[in-house]
């Protein structure tokens, strides 16, 4: 027998031998950032940081217009409100000067690790069904306060 018993390993290594089978998040996709100017934020990254900066890119189905940075390993993606209906107007509201809006993880399977996220307890925003996302693949929120407080995405890849 290994010298450390099961019940002697710290909780998380007993989870994480526990669900080996469970879907997990693959690598970072994106941190989304909603910007009160969409244009002058990508000249920053563009002018003073020196990165990659798309085209703006419109997403009525989501209410935003983005722009994606591209970075040697992940992206950030600049999201500006489209139309009085666009979710990212809240936020701008309680924010103004803009700030981070959420993460996005890369998973296999959007349809498993949505079933394994609510069996998990976790609340899948909206009516729990996959959009498509601005990359063109399906995506699906999870509330921030199931979240540490954080708006978290899927994509599948």
């Amino acid at each position: 027998m290994h010298p450390l018993a099961e019940t002697d390993l710290p909780p998380h290594i007993v989870r994480k031998e526990m669900n080996r089978s469970v879907p997990m998040i693959g690598r970072l996709n994106h941190v989304a950032i909603a910007v009160p100017d969409i244009e002058a934020a990508a000249a920053q990254y563009r002018d003073a940081l020196g990165a990659n900066v798309g085209a703006p890119q419109d997403e009525p189905d989501h209410g935003v217009t983005v722009i994606f940075i591209e970075l040697p390993n992940t992206k950030i993606e600049l999201l500006y409100p489209l139309g009085d209906d666009s979710p990212i107007n809240g936020f701008l509201e309680k924010n103004p000067s803009g700030g981070i809006h959420h993460v996005c993880y890369e998973v296999d399977d959007i349809i498993a690790a949505r079933d394994q996220m609510v069996a998990s307890g976790l609340r899948v925003l909206g009516n729990g069904e996959p959009k498509i996302g601005a990359h063109g693949k399906p995506v699906i929120f999870l509330h921030p306060k199931d979240m540490n407080g954080t708006l978290t995405e899927l994509e599948q890849v």
